[in-house]
Formats: structure tokens, sequence, C-alpha cells
């Protein structure tokens, strides 16, 4: 019994101190540009340095076949002391769900990854910055891809399930893009 009083007193220890963080609400234009919603949220854990969630989708964007879902965590270190301020170098994952017609061939999957992103942010006023970056990173995708009216569901099936016929690591940008943030507090 008291190991777990205990416990709980390590867990709630560092809420003693806690203090009202900077938080900020963003979305990247060029995203938006292209018909795809995303939001993100930032929140300040450090004297330099931010944490973030980017979360983005899109369904059929400018009536192209394209269905795209995914979630992009990411650790920022501003170099000017001051966080959401001038330049940063960041580390950031990626998990995304597609399935996009390309030149008359489909691809249908899931991809994860990881990667450095570098930018830099521009205060336009007291709660208003905009955030230019560009990331690149490893990304393994596992996916099904094959030229439109093929027969997929006959030639690769195993048991009545679908299975993927393409899988591997690749470069790719993994963010590139201008961001609106609101600053809420």
């Amino acid at each position: 019994m008291k190991k777990k009083h205990l416990l709980l007193f390590l867990l709630l220890l560092p809420l003693s101190s806690v203090r009202a963080q900077m938080v900020a609400v963003n979305t990247d234009v060029l995203m938006d540009v292209l018909q795809i919603p995303n939001m993100g949220v930032e929140i300040v854990v450090g004297e330099r340095s931010v944490a973030g969630l980017h979360a983005f989708g899109g369904y059929r964007p400018w009536g192209k076949d394209v269905r795209v879902l995914g979630l992009q965590p990411e650790y920022r270190y501003f170099f000017s002391g001051r966080p959401m301020n001038s330049f940063f170098v960041g580390l950031g994952l990626l998990a995304s769900s597609y399935d996009i017609t390309w030149a008359g061939k489909v691809y249908d999957g899931n991809a994860f990854g990881g990667g450095m992103t570098f930018g830099y942010v521009l205060p336009l006023t007291h709660r208003l910055n905009l955030d230019f970056h560009a990331g690149f990173g490893a990304i393994y995708y596992r996916q099904k891809e094959y030229f439109e009216g093929d027969f997929y569901d006959q030639d690769y099936s195993t048991g009545g399930l679908l299975r993927p016929n393409a899988t591997g690591y690749t470069l790719l940008p993994t963010r590139i893009g201008v961001s609106l943030s609101y600053i809420l507090k």
C-alpha cells in the first residue's frame, strides 16, 4: 500500500511547479491551398523548446482521386533563446494513411517515419506568427500498388484478405510549408 502512495506522490510531484505555458494553434497555409484541412497545436516545454502535434486529412482535393490522413508530432529547438521566434531545428515523426491515384497508377497504404525540420518563425503581431519550415526524413511504406483497371482483388488476395505488394524505405520531404500560428496564452 505504501508503494502505491509513493508512486502517486512521485507522479504528482512535477505538477506542483507547473506554470502557465505558451500555447499556439496553427494551420499550414500551403495545405489549405491544396484543399487538405489541417490543424496543429504547439506548447512551450522549455526555455528554448516547443512540442507540437499537427493533424491533416483530405478527400478529393481539387477533384483529384486522393484520400490522405496523417499525424505529425514534432519537437523544435529555437536558437534565439525564445520559443516560437526566429530560427529552429526540429525532430519529427510521421504516420499517414493514403489512397492516391496518380497517372493511372493506384497507391493505397500506410507510411511511418521520422526526420528533421528546419525553419524560421516570423512574429507578425504579439499573438500572430508566420512559420516557414521544411523537413526531410526516412519513410517506411507498406502499400498496395497497381494500375487502374487491374484485378487487384483477385491477384493479391490471400484467404480473402488483400495483401500489400510494395514495401520499403525511401527518403522524402516530411513537412514543407508556411504556417499561420495564433498564440492563445
